[in-house]
């Protein structure tokens, strides 16, 4: 499906590798001006050539999930150079550990649900305004399969996610009347280093690459979309809808 994304403002948080890359990428083709967040500076630099490649602009911002304060400083930032954002994908994320509940470090498990779970949250609160100032907002919360299935030993990477999942469908429903649309994602399994660190036997060649799962995503960032508070799985390089539990 091809999106028109001219003239729209995109922020993307993970953007230095992997789903966060493409989906940078894919959102520059289609016309986008894209902020690009990560703590790797190289992989953003590397982003920025690619974006400029193809003939698309982005904003750099390297910078730590972990820091609170930079995530409202970027909200006034955005607000401050472009009056709103149109765009945001909520994809950077971290494993953590695979390992039994009672074995998990504190500084782990804080670690996980500070950079899954209280960022994002802290990031929706700094830029509604902005999405709520753009004539069709559009929200994409990276989700994984892993917060339905709670697999032994993914205790924390698991209830991060089912935390995040909570958020995007009770923003959703806050927003349900406003122009904001907003949808959780589950890439599935997806050829990226979070993956190869979590399967560390895995063919990688057997998986999808991120690419297509960015080309999939970038529908749900049309102005189109209808429905709101909703979570797709992508299988075969095209999102299924997962009906929620009422």
């Amino acid at each position: 499906m091809s999106v028109n994304l001219k003239d729209k403002i995109a922020l993307v948080t993970g953007a230095s590798r992997g789903i966060g890359y493409f989906t940078a990428l894919e959102l520059a083709k289609a016309g986008a001006h894209v902020i690009a967040c990560a703590r790797t500076v190289g992989g953003l630099e590397e982003l920025d050539d690619a974006i400029k490649s193809v003939g698309g602009s982005a904003t750099l911002v390297p910078f730590d999930l972990a820091d609170m304060n930079a995530i409202d400083a970027l909200g006034a930032s955005i607000f401050e150079r472009w009056g709103k954002l149109d765009i945001l994908v909520a994809n950077a994320g971290v494993l953590g550990v695979i390992s039994p509940i009672g074995h998990v470090e504190a500084k782990v498990f804080e670690k996980v649900m500070t950079i899954n779970v209280t960022a994002t949250w802290r990031l929706i609160r700094s830029v509604e305004p902005l999405l709520m100032r753009a004539d069709a907002g559009r929200a994409v919360i990276l989700s994984s399969a892993a917060a339905h299935r709670c697999r032994p030993f993914w205790g924390p990477y698991s209830a991060s996610k089912a935390a995040v999942e909570a958020l995007a469908r009770t923003w959703a429903g806050e927003t349900q009347s406003t122009p904001l649309r907003i949808t959780s994602v589950d890439p599935g399994a997806t050829r990226t280093a979070m993956r190869a660190q979590a399967m560390p036997g895995e063919d990688p060649d057997t998986l999808p690459h991120p690419r297509e799962v960015a080309q999939a995503i970038l529908p749900l960032v049309g102005p189109d979309v209808i429905e709101t508070g909703r979570l797709f799985v992508v299988r075969e390089n095209r999102l299924v809808d997962y009906r929620m539990p009422e």
